[in-house]
């Protein structure tokens, strides 16, 4: 659906010239929710406005929906653009029209009938909650409405991909929850493909399929949210689980620091209990959370293991054969 090959970006010449992205490819399927994440700097807005080409990249290929953007005439740009909405950090909304005149300009624009309009804004306003704020004006509402205004206007022109612009991090967290469940029905109900960028953990635990980390410009990783998160040695799984503070006064001789990584059934498993039972060890719990990663659960364990060499060999083993892959972290 979008795919992105080798896509740079510099601004400006010679000794003023920065460089916003370095060869940047990956690929967004049809359907999914993919996040962008990474600071301040990084270049996820340069990155996001080279798929519509609202900037135009300095090398590689975009192509968008099985078509080479940059080869496109400006007619055909325009068109192309028709399947592509954007939503907006700070909304961007006409502050001199009101809700509905909001949502209908880009029909207008594009010379919708005024029936066919009129009819459009009713059905986007009732889907995104706001059919009671018709006649309001942006002033009168939340920012969370004003989300919701532009999201209903992005939509109005029918798309098949919707571009966000941290469109959640002008937002509270309670806001921020109402908007991505919103983000994630419009894509389940309509097939819309998301691609979002954000500086925000949050947004791709809560919403996101696949993933990329953006750092300097550069892609690092790509791949499944859940599988990222859950692996350790990933950046994802860094970000989610920093490293932690050395824990004080649990260093058994013969023990063994051990960090286990739970996916889906296996996080709601005995675990220690078991392996305390089966193999006769103990295991010192130093740290552990559990995550929701759309609607899988993740989870982490640090312990300590300790017990007779054999035995904690045979519960090292008897959690692979289990497919949990424990790392032995140096202490």
């Amino acid at each position: 659906m979008i795919e992105l090959r080798g896509v740079s970006k510099v601004y400006g010449r010679g000794e003023q010239a920065v460089t916003a992205l370095r060869n940047v490819s990956l690929r967004v399927e049809y359907g999914e929710i993919f996040g962008v994440l990474g600071q301040s700097g990084a270049g996820k807005s340069t990155l996001i406005r080279c798929v519509n080409l609202l900037e135009r990249p300095t090398g590689g290929e975009v192509r968008v929906d099985g078509k080479d953007m940059l080869s496109l005439s400006p007619a055909a740009l325009r068109e192309a653009r028709q399947g592509i909405g954007m939503i907006f950090q700070h909304f961007n909304l006409f502050n001199s029209r009101t809700v509905a005149g909001n949502v209908a300009w880009p029909l207008e624009v594009a010379g919708w009938p005024r029936e066919r309009i009129q009819e459009r804004v009713e059905e986007l306003l009732a889907l995104v909650g706001l059919a009671d704020k018709a006649r309001a004006y942006p002033a009168q509402l939340s920012g969370g409405q004003k989300q919701r205004v532009g999201i209903a206007r992005a939509l109005a022109p029918r798309p098949r991909i919707l571009l966000s612009d941290e469109a959640t991090s002008a937002l509270d967290p309670e806001t921020t929850r109402s908007v991505l469940g919103l983000l994630r029905d419009i894509n389940q109900k309509l097939g819309l493909t998301i691609l979002l960028i954000t500086h925000q953990m949050e947004v791709v635990k809560s919403i996101c399929d696949s993933v990329a980390v953006l750092e300097q410009g550069r892609v690092v990783e790509q791949g499944k949210a859940v599988d990222l998160i859950a692996r350790p040695g990933t950046r994802l799984h860094e970000l989610c689980y920093p490293t932690p503070a050395p824990v004080a006064g649990i260093a058994v001789p013969g023990g063994r620091r051990v960090e286990l990584s739970l996916v889906g059934e296996n996080s709601t498993q005995p675990i220690l209990t078991t392996l305390a039972r089966r193999f006769g060890v103990d295991a010192w719990l130093l740290e552990g959370s559990m995550e929701r990663v759309g609607e899988t659960r993740v989870g982490r364990l640090l312990f300590e293991l300790t017990g007779p060499p054999e035995a904690v060999d045979g519960a090292l083993g008897f959690l692979r054969e289990q497919g949990l892959t424990p790392e032995v972290p140096r202490v």
